[in-house]
């Protein structure tokens, strides 16, 4: 499930595009571009080139983007609101250059990874410099709520990493597990993120909780239905082999249902020995959880969330910002549907 966490809601950049068009919202997107480069500039040319290696990669800046878009239920008059999107992209991405020196990963984003270049402790210092900068960065323009709660969800972020890790090949981890999991791993962050955007445009606080409850269900809905789409697309639609988190000895909530179920046994058969699994044993691990419908069961929860997601997203303020946040988590489910059809 690793990877998942650099996936940016699995939305390629024209279904961005599509979802929103809010032309204040992507000329903020570019500053908050220009403002990252800016912050991760060291006066070692050296720091420099590895703080900046992972964004002259590119990427899609979800996180950044939602922010702008929490901005707009408020008024944006100031810088605030850029600032704290480049903050929160810089923990993303510190993140990422620890993640792949636990990964011991050699590419990310089709470029060679920090690790792989220079070694894993020049990565561990690079994502450190990143998150330093992002702190100070908070400290300058968010005050000392912005720097809270950044600080508080990179504990979270830690956390489920580290829970992730600990629950790696486990066949007794339940699904409560899972949700901790992924609420450290990647639904901590995703809130923050539209959180600071909201306090940045000076929002009540009535919009900033609201913005928070949605973002946070939208947050566990896109590692949901990641995971799903983990089981049921092929290998041309995921850029990789179906089962990945199988192979990994990482079990999402459709495994862990199927483990539960009638198909317990058999799957626990296929795994119990351990990694490297077969091609084998993950092709029928697969269709098993396929054929007992536990991914049916994932979405059916996955649309729960979404309509706790809804009941918040009706408190905000009717402008086309709100519009694209309900745009935004059926689109999450449909991906899957569109994959399984």
């Amino acid at each position: 499930m690793r990877f998942t966490h650099d996936s940016v809601f699995g939305m390629e950049t024209p279904a961005l595009k599509d979802l929103i068009t809010i032309p204040a919202v992507w000329q903020r997107v570019e500053r908050v571009e220009q403002r990252l480069f800016e912050v991760s500039t060291s006066s070692d040319r050296f720091v420099t080139q590895v703080a900046q290696h992972l964004l002259q990669a590119g990427g899609k800046r979800f996180r950044p983007l939602l922010t702008q878009v929490a901005a707009e239920f408020g008024t944006v008059i100031d810088h605030r609101a850029i600032d704290a999107g480049a903050a929160v992209e810089l923990i993303h991405i510190g993140s990422l250059y620890h993640d792949d020196v636990i990964d011991e990963a050699d590419t990310r984003r089709g470029e060679a990874s920090v690790n792989a270049l220079w070694g894993d402790n020049v990565a561990i210092l690079g994502g450190d410099f990143l998150l330093a900068r992002a702190s100070e960065l908070a400290a300058e323009s968010l005050g000392l709520a912005g720097v809270t709660l950044l600080a508080q969800t990179y504990a979270q972020l830690v956390e489920g990493v580290m829970l992730e890790m600990q629950l790696n090949g486990d066949l007794k981890c339940d699904p409560d597990d899972y949700y901790q999991m992924i609420e450290g791993k990647t639904a901590s962050l995703i809130r923050a993120s539209a959180r600071l955007g909201a306090m940045a445009s000076d929002a009540s606080e009535e919009v900033i909780e609201a913005v928070s409850v949605a973002t946070f269900e939208l947050g566990m809905v896109f590692q949901m239905s990641d995971d799903a789409l983990d089981i049921v697309a092929t290998e041309e639609e995921l850029g990789k082999p179906s089962g990945s988190d199988i192979r990994q000895g990482v079990y999402t909530l459709p495994v862990l249902d199927a483990l539960a179920g009638p198909e317990g046994d058999q799957i626990t058969e296929l795994l119990h020995k351990g990694m490297p699994f077969t091609d084998a044993a993950v092709t029928e691990v697969i269709q098993l959880v396929r054929n007992g419908r536990y991914v049916e069961r994932t979405l059916n929860e996955c649309s729960q969330r979404l309509q706790v997601a809804e009941t918040a997203i009706a408190v905000l303020p009717d402008i086309e910002a709100r519009s694209v946040m309900t745009a935004m988590g059926k689109f999450l489910v449909d991906r899957v549907h569109t994959a399984r059809s």
